[in-house]
């Protein structure tokens, strides 16, 4: 297998996650950690891993990038994003200004008495558990999702996504759904500014909110979210930030919610975000959990049969994973284009990698 040449540093610096390189014989880095770490950088049968970041203990032990990629690239989350939108929801819900088990403030739910999805919770469309017929990606000339996103329902993503029948009773059946992150983004800015009825006032509405609560205290400078032109953000998908920024925030979380003292997150969010949905016990508030399901012809999404069982991760399309490991103090990040034939390959190794590191 020919070997990719890729920049390496590995640190022992503050969070600041300064650039500042010690000798490549750190002996907080395992030689396990190390083999994989090559591994993912050299082994094209993992498709292409562009950056991973380690912290240990809130510092930061490795930072590596493929050629032509650096600390200051931003990289696109995909599917990340859910998770930085679950964040902000989880900010208003410990406001006061939603509550988790009270029906979903859609209005187009609530216009006729009797609309059947006027009980969908909050809870519901964190879990992933609307009952709303959505398809995420198979059959694609029939995905409602690539049609919102990159199609015929572009212009108004949260209107495409809140014109959706029930296909099942709330609650009843999981079913993976981008678009039902784009309501949740819809709830936010109808929350924290329902007098913006204009693209631009929601947009920057939904921007102010994100720097004030999320960008400028958990410092993440790099971070990105796209807006349709209905001015929604596309938080299930477009967000961008810097491999030392998605560090960070899989920092927080792993901190309790807390940054240079401050708490960012409520601890009570992250007791939700890490609980098992009743409909799926591998997936959290839109985050995914390191458990096991049974299901058959499906590969779970991380690597229970490797643990730690503790572990929880933001995942995105492609291969893109912001982990947090509390019983190993460890945050990985792993960034990249990986396409799902090698996904059974990938995320083995990305256990061998978290697994390398001894409990704290």
């Amino acid at each position: 297998m020919r070997r990719l040449r890729s920049s390496l540093i590995l640190l022992a610096a503050p969070l600041t996650l300064a650039t500042a390189p010690v000798p490549a014989a750190n002996p907080a880095v395992p030689p396990a950690a190390n083999a994989a770490l090559d591994r993912l950088f050299t082994d094209r049968s993992l498709g292409e891993t562009r950056s991973v970041v380690v912290l240990k203990d809130g510092q930061p032990l490795i930072e590596r990038y493929a050629p032509g990629y650096g600390p200051n690239n931003r990289f696109i989350s995909w599917s990340m994003a859910k998770s930085i939108t679950s964040t902000l929801v989880g900010q208003l819900v410990a406001a006061g200004r939603l509550q988790l088990d009270a029906p979903a403030p859609v209005p187009a739910w609530h216009r006729d008495p009797g609309d059947p999805r006027a009980k969908i919770t909050l809870a519901q469309l964190l879990h992933m558990s609307s009952g709303l017929k959505h398809i995420e990606v198979e059959p694609v000339e029939d995905a409602d999702t690539n049609r919102a996103l990159f199609s015929d329902e572009s212009d108004d993503i949260a209107a495409a996504a809140e014109k959706a029948p029930l296909a099942y009773p709330p609650g009843t059946h999981y079913q993976y759904s981008t678009l039902t992150t784009i309501i949740l983004d819809d709830i936010i800015v109808r929350t924290i500014a329902p007098q913006a009825t204009t693209p631009s006032a929601r947009r920057a509405a939904m921007q102010a909110y994100l720097k004030a609560h999320l960008i400028e205290p958990a410092g993440l400078s790099s971070l990105v979210c796209e807006y349709d032109a209905a001015g929604t953000m596309l938080g299930g998908s477009f967000c961008h930030a810097t491999a030392r920024d998605w560090a960070k925030f899989g920092q927080m979380y792993l901190d309790g919610g807390i940054v240079a003292g401050r708490q960012v997150v409520p601890p009570a969010w992250i007791r939700f975000v890490t609980t098992p949905a009743p409909t799926n016990p591998t997936y959290g508030g839109q985050f995914w959990l390191n458990h096991d399901r049974q299901t058959e012809g499906k590969r779970p999404a991380l690597f229970p049969d490797q643990g730690p069982g503790d572990l929880y991760s933001a995942i995105g399309h492609l291969g893109q994973y912001v982990m947090v490991v509390p019983s190993k103090h460890l945050v990985v990040v792993r960034l990249g284009k990986t396409q799902d034939d090698a996904r059974g390959d990938l995320v083995p190794t990305l256990g061998r990698l978290v697994n390398a590191f001894p409990n704290a």
